[in-house]
């Protein structure tokens, strides 16, 4: 008897990382698959999770015990401890496309340990593998919208600035303009020689009885 194959992905308009903690936490199976009656986590760590899951759907009943590898947020396998198959191994994988946006891809090999088994809760299995992969998209879709990454600001000091250098004389000055004029220095100039006459020196008094005309005593 040959293993049922289901293979399966869709693109999801959330993070992978969002998206992984949804496909790996089976305790909240009861929610949103209609098949899962109950489910318990076993073991949970960094790299590894075990649960019990409860499977009811259309009188199909039984359980089954899984521990799954995984690497968050982009793998995760499936391996049956317990449960009515012959052979059971799946597989979860995420890639991211954007901060916002993952693609989901999974597949499921699968045969059950009879084939009375296989007649009888073959197709009920197989409905319910086969629409697994929309169940989850369904639920992601529930979830409130991821708010889109953005970048922190960054606050850069303003630089100190600079004057910029006076230009030397006779250099064109940084924007174009012309060049500013050198100093003109005011030349000495010597003081003019005066024009005008020399004071004649004072006449001295005569003495008595000298001089021409004077009258006798």
């Amino acid at each position: 008897m040959a293993a049922t194959q289901v293979r399966k992905s869709a693109l999801v308009m959330q993070p992978a990382p969002t998206m992984f903690d949804l496909i790996e936490g089976a305790e909240h199976y009861p929610q949103f698959l209609p098949w899962c009656a109950g489910a318990t986590i076993l073991v949970r760590d960094d790299s590894v999770v075990a649960a019990d899951i409860h499977v009811d759907y259309r009188g199909l009943r039984f359980t089954m015990r899984t521990r799954n590898p995984k690497r968050k947020p982009e793998f995760m396998a499936i391996h049956l401890e317990r449960g009515p198959f012959r052979r059971f191994y799946g597989e979860w994988r995420l890639r991211e496309l954007t901060p916002e946006a993952c693609k989901v891809e999974f597949e499921l090999q699968y045969e059950f340990d009879s084939s009375i088994a296989n007649r009888l809760a073959g197709p009920l299995f197989a409905k319910m593998a086969d629409t697994l992969v929309d169940a989850f998209v369904r639920r992601a879709h529930a979830l409130p919208a991821a708010a889109p990454s953005v970048p922190a600001a960054v606050t850069v000091p303003p630089a100190a600035v600079a004057a910029p250098p006076a230009p030397s004389p006779g250099m064109p000055a940084p924007d174009g303009s012309a060049p500013p004029a050198s100093p003109v220095m005011p030349e000495a100039v010597a003081p003019l020689a005066s024009t005008a006459p020399a004071p004649a020196p004072a006449a001295e008094p005569a003495a008595p009885g000298s001089g021409c005309g004077a009258p006798p005593p």
